[in-house]
C-alpha cells in the first residue's frame, strides 16, 4: 500500500536535516547570474563558440533581470538557476554546431507524430509515457532531452562520474540499472538531488532519467517557451514571452527534433508531449501539419490545486519564503489565458487530423482511450494500428508504474490555499461550455 501525503507545512516548512545542511552550504557562496561568465563557461567547457542568432541573448537577458531582482530566491535557487542556464548555453552550442554540419536541415521531413497536449496535471504524462511504451515510436526520455548531444570527445563516462552515479543509486535505495552514456549518468544524479532537496515531489511528477519527458524543453536551448516560470518566479519574462510571437521558437524546436531523429536514425515518428502547446495551437501546426494532435482536458480547479501544491512544495528549497495563495494566485491567471487561447484556435486543427480526451474518461477505461487514439491516428497511418505486441508493451508499463507507487498526495484547496472550488471553477465557464469537462472537487 502506497504512503498518503499530506502537506500540513506548506507554508511553514519543516525541513529535513538533509534539506537543512544543503541551504547552510549554499549560503556559504555567492552565486553569480551573469550572461557572458555564463556564455564563457559554456564554450569553454563544450570548446566551441558560435551560438548561432544573437536574438536569444534578448531573452536570456529578461530572465537574469528577474532571477537577481528576486530577493526571496534562495543561493539553492540561486544555483539551480545557474546549472539550468549553463546547460541551455551548452546545448545550444552543440545544437548550433550540429545545424551547421546540416545546411539542408529545413528540406528534411520527420515522420508525423503524435502529439499530445493539455494542461499540466491532465493526464499528458501518463499518456505519452503509455504510448511511448510502444517501440515503433521514437520518444524523448528526459535524459535525451537534458542533453541531447555529447560533447565532442566525452561520449564515454569517466569513473568518477559512474561511481557518483553508483554511490547515490546505493544510498536512496533506486532500482535503475547502470548505463554507460554520461548524459544518462549526469541525469540519474539530477534526479538524486532532487530526491533528497524534495523527496515528495515523485509522488507528483517523477523525473528520473528514463521518464518521457515534454519537447518543451529543448525550446529552453533558444531561451523560449513557458517552462521558465515553472522553476523561478518570472514576471517580466512572463510577459515578455506572452507579448511575443513563438512560432520562430516553434520552428527551433522542429529543427532540433530532425537533428534528434537523424541522430537516431530509424526514421521512426515521434510520440510527444507539451502543455505549453494548447495555447500555441497554430504555431504547432506549422510545424507539425500532418500530426495528430491529442488534447487531454480536465477540471481546471483540480489541475490548479494540484499545481500549486506541487510548486508551492518545490519552493521550500528554492525561496526562502513560501506563499501558496501567490502561487496559486499566478497558476490560476496563467491557466486561464491558456485555456481561453485553446478555446479560440482549436479548430486550427482539423476533426480528422485531432482528438479531445476528457481526463475522467481516460481515467476510467485506459484501454478504451488508446483505441480511440490509434483508430483516429490510424485512419490517416494505416501502418500504426494497434497491435498485440504494442498492448503487451503497454500493458507492462502499466504494471511497472502503478498509480500511487511514489505516495498519493491528499490535496486540501481550502486548507492550504484559502479558496472554495464552487468560486474558482466559475472563472473558467468558458471552458466547461466547450468541452464536456466533469468537476471534480
Amino acid at each position: 500500500m502506497s504512503k498518503t501525503i499530506i502537506f500540513d507545512d506548506l507554508a511553514a516548512p519543516q525541513f529535513t536535516w538533509q534539506q537543512r545542511a544543503i541551504l547552510s552550504l549554499a549560503d556559504q557562496r555567492e552565486v553569480q547570474l551573469e550572461m557572458y561568465p555564463i556564455l564563457k563557461a559554456a564554450s569553454d567547457s563544450t570548446g566551441l563558440n558560435d551560438f548561432g542568432p544573437d536574438d536569444f541573448k534578448q531573452r536570456m537577458a529578461v530572465l537574469l533581470e528577474d532571477y537577481n531582482s528576486d530577493d526571496e530566491m534562495t543561493n539553492v535557487g540561486r544555483g539551480q538557476m545557474y546549472e539550468d542556464l549553463l546547460r541551455c548555453a551548452r546545448n545550444r552550442l552543440l545544437i548550433q554546431e550540429r545545424l551547421n554540419r546540416t545546411p539542408d536541415i529545413d528540406q528534411l521531413a520527420l515522420a508525423p507524430p503524435l502529439s499530445v497536449s493539455g494542461l499540466p496535471r491532465s493526464g499528458t504524462t501518463h499518456l505519452v509515457n503509455l504510448l511511448a511504451a510502444d517501440t515503433r515510436f521514437q520518444s524523448l526520455p528526459l535524459w535525451r532531452i537534458q542533453e541531447p548531444f555529447h560533447v565532442s570527445g566525452q561520449e564515454q563516462a569517466t569513473v568518477g562520474l559512474k561511481f557518483k552515479a553508483w554511490l547515490m543509486r546505493t544510498l536512496l535505495g533506486s532500482s535503475d540499472t547502470a548505463h554507460r552514456d554520461p548524459r544518462y549518468l549526469r541525469c540519474s544524479l539530477r534526479w538524486s538531488g532532487m530526491q533528497i532537496m524534495a523527496p515528495n515531489l515523485a509522488a507528483m511528477h517523477p523525473m528520473n532519467p528514463d521518464h518521457i519527458h515534454e519537447e518543451l524543453e529543448l525550446m529552453t536551448y533558444d531561451f523560449a517557451s513557458n517552462q521558465f516560470e515553472w522553476t523561478a518566479v518570472v514576471p517580466k519574462y512572463r510577459d515578455f514571452y506572452l507579448a511575443s510571437d513563438q512560432t520562430p521558437h516553434y520552428e527551433y524546436l522542429l529543427r532540433v527534433l530532425k537533428l534528434l531523429s537523424l541522430q537516431e536514425g530509424s526514421g521512426r515518428a515521434f510520440v510527444l508531449k507539451c502543455v505549453q502547446n494548447p495555447e500555441q495551437l497554430p504555431a504547432l501546426k506549422h510545424i507539425l501539419p500532418d500530426a495528430t494532435a491529442i488534447l487531454t482536458h480536465r477540471d481546471p480547479v483540480a489541475v490548479i490545486q494540484s499545481t500549486a501544491t506541487m510548486i508551492a512544495y518545490g519552493h521550500r528549497i528554492l525561496r526562502s519564503k513560501v506563499d501558496p495563495r501567490a502561487v496559486l494566485d499566478y497558476w490560476t491567471e496563467r491557466f486561464e489565458k491558456l485555456l481561453r487561447a485553446c478555446v479560440r484556435d482549436r479548430e486550427v486543427w482539423p476533426a480528422e487530423q485531432s482528438l479531445d480526451i476528457m481526463f475522467h474518461e481516460f481515467m476510467a477505461d485506459q484501454q478504451g482511450t488508446i483505441e480511440r487514439i490509434y483508430e483516429h491516428h490510424g485512419q490517416r497511418h494505416p501502418d500504426m494500428q494497434l497491435t498485440a505486441a504494442a498492448r503487451q508493451q503497454m500493458d507492462d508499463f502499466i504494471a511497472n508504474h502503478p498509480r500511487g507507487k511514489y505516495g498519493r498526495v491528499k490535496y486540501k484547496l481550502k486548507e492550504y490555499f484559502g479558496v472554495d472550488a464552487d468560486q474558482l471553477r466559475q472563472r473558467f465557464d468558458f471552458y466547461f461550455d466547450a468541452f464536456p469537462v466533469q468537476p471534480e472537487l
